[in-house]
C-alpha cells in the first residue's frame, strides 16, 4: 500500500487552513447539540419511569443501571473516539488509505465488543447486579431493564462509535442529524411504551435500544452507500489488523477510562448511598432516585463539555500530525474559554432554578428538597471544570492517550472514590452534618483537586507546543 499523500480534499484539507475559531464553532456545535440528545438516551428513560412508576423505583433502577450504561458507552468511545483520533491525525499526514484502514478495523471492533456484551451479560447477570449495589426490592426489575439494554448495545456501538468519524469526514451536521434522529425515536418509543402500553422498566429499555437502532442506520449508510462520503466503510479494510487494532485501543483509552472511572464511581455511589440511606429519615430508595435526578440533571453539563471536545478532536489530531502547532495551540486555548463558560453557564442555570429541573424527573416533597440540595451542590466547581475536561481529552486528540487518561483517572477515580469513603464520616464528626450530605459534598471537592491537576499538565504542554513552533517558525 502506498504511502504517498492522498488528493487534497476540501472537506478534510481546510481543517489545517480555515480560522480555528469558525472551525470550533462549526465542528461543536453540531457535536454539543448530538451528544445533549445522546444524553436524553439516559435522560428520557428516568423522565418517563419517573411519570410512570411515581412511588420512585423507575428513577431508583436507572441510578443503579447507571454504572452500567456509562460501561457500555465507554466500550463504543474507545473503538469509535480512538479510531476517530487516529483517522484524524492520518488524515494530517496525507495517508487517506490508512484512514479507511482505520475505519473500518473500528468497526470490526464496535461489532466484536457488543457480542461479547451480550454474551456476558446473560452469563454474568447477578454477579453484576450485585456490584452495582442493587437491592433485594429493586433486584427483579434492574435485571430486566439491564439485560435489554446489553443484549441492543450492538446497534449503540455500531452507531454512537462510528459517529465520531463523520465530523473528520467533514459532515458534522450528518453526525448531529443522525442523533437527533435516533433520540428523537427514543422518546417516541419510550412514550408509546411506558406511558400508552404501561410495559415499565421493560418498555423504556427497549425503547432506548430502538431509537439507538433508528440512529444507527444513517451512520452505516453513509460510509457504505454515500457517494459523497470522504472516505469509505470497505469490508476488505475490516479484516482485523492486531497491530492497527491496538493502535486504535490504546488512542482510545482515554475515553474509556473516563467511562470506566464513571462506572466505579457510580458503583461506589450506589453502595455508599445505599449505606447512608438507610439510616436516614429519607430512605434508601428516595436517596438513590434524589442523587440520581441530581446526576442525571448534572448530566446536561457534561454533554455539551463531550461535544466541544469531540468538535475539537479533528482540528487538533490534524493540526498536530500535519506539525501546524500555532493552529494546535489556538484550538487549545479557544476550546479551553468555551468550556469554562459551558460549565460557568450550567452553574448559573442550576443554582438560579434547581427546583423546575428536578421536577422534570418527577419528584416532590421531601424527595424534591433533597434533589434540588444535591444539584446544587454538585455545580459548584463547574466553570473550572470545563477547562478540566478540555484538557484531559486535549492529550488524547494529540496522540498522548496514557497522559489523557491519567488526567481522568484523578477527577473520577483517584480524588473522588476515596472522598465517597473517607469524607462523609470525617465531616459527620467534626460538622455534624448527615452521610448524606458528605457523599454530596464530596464531587465538587474531586473537581476541585483535578483542576488543579490538569492545570499543571497543560502548562507544560503549553511550553512544548510553543517551543515546536518557534523552533519552526510560526506555522
Amino acid at each position: 500500500m502506498s504511502d504517498s499523500p492522498a488528493p487534497p480534499d476540501n472537506r478534510t484539507d481546510r481543517l489545517g487552513t480555515e480560522r480555528v475559531g469558525k472551525l470550533l464553532l462549526e465542528f461543536s456545535i453540531p457535536a454539543i447539540v448530538s451528544m445533549v440528545f445522546n444524553t436524553l438516551y439516559n435522560v428520557v428513560d428516568t423522565i418517563f419511569l419517573g411519570q410512570a412508576l411515581p412511588d420512585g423505583s423507575g428513577v431508583a433502577v436507572t441510578t443503579l443501571a447507571f454504572p452500567v450504561m456509562t460501561l457500555l458507552m465507554g466500550f463504543s468511545m474507545i473503538a469509535g473516539q480512538g479510531g476517530n483520533a487516529l483517522a484524524a491525525i492520518q488524515l494530517g499526514k496525507g495517508e487517506k488509505d490508512q484512514v479507511e484502514r482505520t475505519l473500518g478495523n473500528s468497526a470490526t471492533l464496535l461489532v466484536g465488543i457488543a457480542v461479547v456484551i451480550a454474551v456476558m451479560s446473560g452469563l454474568l447477570i447477578d454477579p453484576i447486579l450485585a456490584g452495582i449495589g442493587t437491592t433485594d426490592e429493586l433486584w427483579d426489575l434492574t435485571k430486566t431493564f439491564v439485560q435489554i439494554i446489553c443484549f441492543g448495545f450492538i446497534f449503540q456501538s455500531l452507531g454512537m462509535g462510528l459517529n465520531n468519524f463523520l465530523r473528520t469526514a467533514g459532515r458534522p451536521n450528518l453526525a448531529l442529524g443522525t442523533m437527533i434522529f435516533g433520540t428523537v425515536m427514543c422518546i417516541i418509543f419510550n412514550y408509546l411504551f411506558v406511558i400508552v402500553l404501561g410495559f415499565g422498566v421493560a418498555g423504556s429499555a427497549s425503547a432506548t435500544i430502538l431509537g439507538q437502532a433508528c440512529g444507527m442506520v444513517p451512520v452505516v449508510w453513509h460510509f457504505t452507500m454515500s457517494k459523497s462520503a470522504a472516505f469509505k466503510l470497505r469490508l476488505r479494510c475490516c479484516v482485523p489488523d492486531v497491530k492497527l487494532m491496538g493502535t486504535i485501543l490504546t488512542m482510545g483509552i482515554a475515553s474509556f477510562v473516563m467511562q470506566v472511572a464513571s462506572m466505579l464511581v457510580g458503583i461506589v455511589l450506589n453502595h455508599v448511598v445505599s449505606l447512608y440511606g438507610s439510616t436516614d429519615p429519607i430512605g434508601t430508595t428516595a436517596a438513590l432516585a434524589a442523587i440520581g435526578v441530581a446526576q442525571k440533571a448534572a448530566m446536561f453539563a457534561f454533554t455539551p463539555l463531550i461535544g466541544l471536545i469531540m468538535g475539537a478532536q479533528p482540528i487538533i489530531g490534524f493540526n498536530y500530525g500535519a506539525k501546524l502547532w500555532q493552529r494546535v495551540l489556538d484550538t487549545l486555548k479557544w476550546a479551553s474559554i468555551t468550556g469554562v463558560c459551558i460549565g460557568g453557564a450550567f452553574f448559573l442555570i442550576a443554582e438560579a432554578i434547581p427546583a423546575p429541573i428536578v421536577e422534570l424527573f418527577g419528584v416532590s416533597g421531601d424527595l424534591e428538597n433533597f434533589a434540588v440540595y444535591a444539584l446544587r451542590v454538585y455545580v459548584i466547581f463547574f466553570a473550572p471544570v470545563g477547562f478540566q475536561i478540555v484538557g484531559s481529552s486535549y492529550f488524547q486528540s494529540s496522540g498522548q492517550p496514557m497522559k489523557a487518561a491519567i488526567l481522568e483517572l484523578t477527577r473520577q477515580v483517584l480524588f473522588l472514590i476515596p472522598l465517597y469513603l473517607l469524607l462523609p464520616p470525617a465531616l459527620t464528626a467534626l460538622f455534624g452534618t448527615t452521610g448524606l450530605e458528605g457523599v454530596i459534598i464530596s464531587a465538587p471537592v474531586s473537581d476541585a483537586l483535578s483542576v488543579c491537576v490538569t492545570s499543571v499538565f497543560v502548562a507544560r504542554e503549553v511550553r512544548k507546543l510553543r517551543r515546536l513552533r518557534d523552533s519552526r517558525g510560526i506555522a
